[in-house]
């Protein structure tokens, strides 16, 4: 892997772990296992251009778990059911430390730090335009494809960080039930609207 890949990847572990202030260039030298230098010398920017790199990269990740996890699926409701389920799992898993990089750092410095919020606002339209097609390809109409698609970004975001903050699954729990009993009644108002 080039060096340059390691301090992204370093970084967005770092980020999704402590957040955009705790990581200070040192650390992230140590976790990318490279020269202090050699941050500078591929990412002239410093600490937040190594932070927007990191947040565009793992956004890219991020949004292909949507098919990864749904596709295995044939009721997009039971799908939805399962992939909060297998994120509250992830997270108990990692000591309540899995969180959502984009998510934590836009709480975290949004205010403070105007590029990586543009950065973080860049993530997540695209998450929102590939969720909102990869939904309308499972069948829902555009606009109902469009705010599910929503609902489940938020309730991800949400989930992750009543989780955290209260070490329990409950919040991924909930909120997949709640999507998916969504899910159902999109899926079924749109079959009756077909049948009238």
């Amino acid at each position: 892997m080039r060096t340059d890949e390691r301090i992204t990847r370093a970084m967005g572990e770092l980020l999704r772990r402590q957040g955009y202030a705790a990581t200070g260039i040192n650390a992230l030298a140590r976790a990318a296992e490279a020269p202090t230098g050699s941050l500078y010398h591929h990412f002239r920017g410093g600490k937040r251009e190594i932070a927007a790199a990191a947040l565009r990269e793992t956004g890219a990740v991020y949004i292909q778990l949507l098919p990864l996890l749904l596709d295995p699926y044939e009721d997009l409701a039971e799908g939805i059911e399962a992939a909060f389920a297998q994120a509250g799992e992830n997270m108990r898993d990692t000591g309540w430390l899995n969180m959502c990089p984009v998510g934590s750092v836009t709480a975290e410095v949004a205010t403070v730090e105007p590029e990586l919020r543009a950065v973080s606002a860049e993530v997540m339209a695209d998450w929102l335009a590939k969720g909102a097609d990869y939904f309308a390809a499972r069948g829902l109409r555009a606009e109902a494809a469009r705010e599910f698609a929503q609902a489940v970004l938020v309730a991800m975001e949400g989930a992750f960080v009543m989780a955290r903050g209260l070490r329990t699954q409950e919040p991924f729990r909930a909120a997949g039930r709640s999507l998916a009993a969504h899910v159902r009644t999109l899926v079924r108002d749109q079959d009756a609207a077909v049948r009238d």
